[in-house]
């Protein structure tokens, strides 16, 4: 009972809540990431290599070997680098995409955790935290000025 319980409050507090929803959102984002690389981004790349569609860019190895009856007895080698560069395309479209998320949130916690900022509700934690440092700036003040004295 006691494990249920605290998978409960683990669950209710929204740690698996935040976890599900980033994943959620991760999986939908990542079907966006994946269209803008490859159907926007490749096809204007592919013109620089003579309009060959980017991700079939390989490089041939060994070619593939025909028999006498036009079955194929041994298989193409080939290193298939065009998908290679497809899929480092998404993850530098990834990254930087991320990355400017997190900056804008860095930002919008900066300014909310800015007592002194009144564009922007500051969380009570941080308030009182602020009103504290101020009444103990000015405990000290008066102190110094009885110690002065």
């Amino acid at each position: 009972m006691k494990l249920l319980k605290e998978f409960k409050e683990f669950a209710v507090k929204g740690n698996m809540m935040d976890m599900a929803i980033g994943i959620i959102i991760g999986a939908a984002f990542n079907k966006v990431i994946d269209v803008l690389a490859k159907q926007v981004l490749l096809p204007p790349l592919s013109l620089l290599s003579d309009g060959n569609n980017f991700q079939d860019k390989r490089l041939t190895l060994r070619e593939a070997i025909l028999d006498a009856s036009g079955k194929v007895a041994t298989s193409e080698v080939a290193v298939e680098y065009g998908e290679l560069i497809a899929v480092f395309l998404d993850f530098v479209i990834i990254g930087f995409t991320v990355f400017i998320v997190v900056k804008a949130m860095n930002k919008l916690r900066n300014r909310a955790q800015d007592s002194s900022d009144e564009t922007v509700v500051t969380p009570k934690d941080i308030e009182l935290l602020s009103d504290l440092k101020k009444l103990m700036e000015e405990q000290n003040k008066l102190l110094r000025s009885q110690v002065s004295k």
